[in-house]
This record gives structure tokens, sequence and C-alpha cells, in this order.
């Protein structure tokens, strides 16, 4: 065997193949860096105070809400009482308007202090509402307004502007800001039209229905 067969042996053709694709990729990777610990403290730092401040901005949240319900709570809790002591009221005031102004003028030391008795019961129902945030809406004379009124007839009237509330047929009444029960009155109609209210006037009865 010669040399030149000797050289084109399987040993020969082992020590000449070329490297990999693989091989090379392997030999040129960079080595990864390791985490600096204080980089990985200060990314959960971050996190622990953003998630903080989102529980603490959901927190007062829930603090305002809570206090505003448990406001209304408090406010409204008696508008179904008062809606229904409003009707007793209701009742007094129809019962002394039957009464005629002469009988009233004449009448004997047995009926007129039952007369001042009714009287007195009346202011003094409508005294203890008010002090729970029941208001008489003042509708005569005002602007008609759907908020607070309930237009039960039309009036002609020439001397006053038209939709100006001439007449209380029953009062209306507030609780907080909201409308317990709207006045029911009757409307002038056929005057001049009434002025457009500026913007700056709050409405006349100093409320607004919720």
């Amino acid at each position: 065997m010669t040399d030149e067969t000797k050289n084109n042996g399987p040993d020969a053709n082992t020590a000449e193949k070329p490297e990999t694709v693989a091989d090379e990729t392997a030999r040129e990777a960079p080595v990864s860096e390791e985490l600096n610990p204080l980089d990985v403290l200060k990314a959960e730092n971050e996190d622990l105070r953003d998630k903080f401040l989102r529980l603490a901005a959901e927190m007062d949240n829930l603090r305002r809400r809570t206090e505003r319900e448990v406001k209304d709570a408090k406010t409204y809790a008696a508008s179904s009482f008062a809606r229904d002591m409003l009707a007793v009221s209701d009742n007094l005031r129809r019962a002394l308007d039957a009464i005629p102004a002469e009988l009233k003028d004449s009448a004997d030391a047995v009926i007129k202090p039952l007369v001042e008795g009714v009287e007195m019961t009346e202011r003094s129902m409508l005294s203890t509402l008010e002090r729970h945030g029941v208001k008489k809406i003042e509708a005569e004379g005002q602007k008609f307004d759907p908020n607070f009124h309930q237009a039960m007839f039309e009036v002609p009237n020439p001397n006053v502007p038209n939709n100006t509330v001439v007449q209380v047929v029953q009062a209306g009444y507030t609780i907080g800001d909201r409308v317990l029960r709207p006045a029911m009155v009757g409307v002038a109609k056929g005057g001049p039209k009434a002025d457009a209210a500026s913007p700056e006037e709050a409405p006349a009865e100093g409320g607004k229905q919720g």
C-alpha cells in the first residue's frame, strides 16, 4: 500500500471534516449574563408599589361611596313615612277649610278650642316634618316648573304671565334635594309670556328633583 492510499483512508477524511452550522453557532453564542439581585428587588418593589396604590384608590372610592350611601339613607329613610304623614296633614287642613269663616268667628266655648286644637296639631306635624328635612314648596306666583309642580287646570288670566302658578290645590314638599311630592297647581293662561329665567337663577323652590 502506497503513502497516497494511506492519506486517502478513513482517518484522513475524518480529520479534514469541516465544522457544522450547529458547532459554529454554539461557539459564537454569548454567555447569558446573570440578573443583578438589586435590579430584581427594584422590580419587585415597583410591582408591590403599583398594587398598593391601586388598592388604596379602590379603598378610597369604597369609603366615599359608603359615606354617600349612609348619608342618603339617613336623609331619605323617612320618605315613605313623611309622605304618609303629609296625607294626615292634608286631612286636617280639609277639616279646617270645611268650617265656614263665620262659624269660626262665632264659635262657642266648645267649638273654638276644638278648632284651635286641630290647627295646633297641623302646625306641630308640619314643624316636626321640617326638622327631618321636609320643606314646603312655595309655588303660588312662581313660574310653572314640571320638576316641582303638577298642573291640574288652566286659569284664563291676562294680568299675569302665561304659565304662572295662580292657585295651589295641594301643597308640595321636598325632602333633602328630592321632591317628596309635587305641588298640584292651576296655571295662568292667556297672559304675556313669562321671561326665561337666567342661567344664574336658582329654581324658585330652592331645590331640584333627584
